[in-house]
């Protein structure tokens, strides 16, 4: 592991901060709306997100 920064390569430039930014997911549980860590989806389907708490909900999309 080296201590030296990391630097882009030549000719490159960094992506503007809005949008380096992660995309936010609330929990799709009834009446929840927390943020969603979880997402769940079949290949070329529709991926649906869950919280922590209500991730089992999103085993059925499996």
């Amino acid at each position: 592991m080296s201590d030296e920064p990391i630097k882009l390569a030549e000719g490159t430039t960094a992506a503007p901060r809005e949008r380096a930014r992660v995309l936010g997911h609330s929990c799709e549980h009834d009446g929840c709306g927390r943020h969603a860590d979880f997402g769940f989806a079949r290949p070329r389907q529709k991926q649906h997100w869950f919280c922590y708490e209500h991730k089992a909900d999103g085993e059925r999309y499996l």
